[in-house]
């Protein structure tokens, strides 16, 4: 688990969790935070290649993203668009494999209804996996399950998220203890709703101004 000790991160983390706060800089801050999570989880985690470039003053030995290794990008419907909005802008040529996944109540699962992760991945592909929060870890599961069995873990993949709960945290850490997972904070505990406390709200619902199911009622 990093958190980066950046102050544009405590920033964008400090404007989320105020409920004053509107969609549209809601949205913004996801963005945001998307952004500078992106840029700290793929520091000295991308493939490099070294080649020469000849500039107007000679040769020089350089630097450039391996292309031969492709990344996926997995955006969890629908908090985690806000912050691929941000990821994007730092990994424009990533591959994208949106996944969404609806909460279910009570003890029951909850239930995929899109998948689109390709039927193979090749073994040189890096993962990186976009929540919006980490609650109890329940749907981000589905989906680390589903990477794992088609050989994407450890090393090659990564999570980001806004927020993520000490709980969550911890069963993710005993289904995958290598994974990485690059968030803003981590909150303590878990109301009885199994809400992140304090969290940032429904992320989903402020991110796209939906503040029920009911937001036109």
């Amino acid at each position: 688990m990093i958190v980066p000790p950046h102050p544009l991160v405590a920033h964008w983390l400090t404007v989320l969790r105020d409920p004053n706060t509107p969609t549209p800089l809601f949205a913004s801050a996801m963005k945001e935070l998307g952004r500078w999570l992106s840029y700290e989880a793929i520091r000295d985690w991308l493939p490099q290649q070294k080649i020469q470039i000849q500039t107007t003053a000679g040769l020089v030995e350089s630097e450039v993203i391996d292309a031969s290794a492709a990344l996926l990008v997995v955006p969890i419907i629908r908090a985690g668009l806000g912050l691929w909005l941000g990821g994007q802008e730092v990994l424009p040529n990533a591959r994208i494999a949106h996944v969404g996944i609806s909460k279910s109540s009570g003890d029951e699962e909850d239930q995929i209804y899109l998948n689109k992760l390709p039927n193979r991945i090749g073994d040189r592909v890096g993962a990186i996996v976009y929540s919006g929060t980490i609650a109890t870890g329940s749907s981000l599961i589905k989906v680390l399950s589903d990477l794992d069995q088609k050989g994407v873990r450890d090393q090659r993949l990564r999570v980001i998220c806004a927020v993520a709960s000490a709980p969550g945290l911890k069963r993710l850490a005993d289904l995958f203890p290598n994974l990485s997972i690059y968030t803003a904070c981590i909150d303590a505990d878990l109301d009885q709703d199994q809400n992140i406390l304090p969290g940032i709200g429904d992320a989903a619902h402020r991110l796209y101004g939906t503040a029920s199911d009911d937001f036109l009622g």
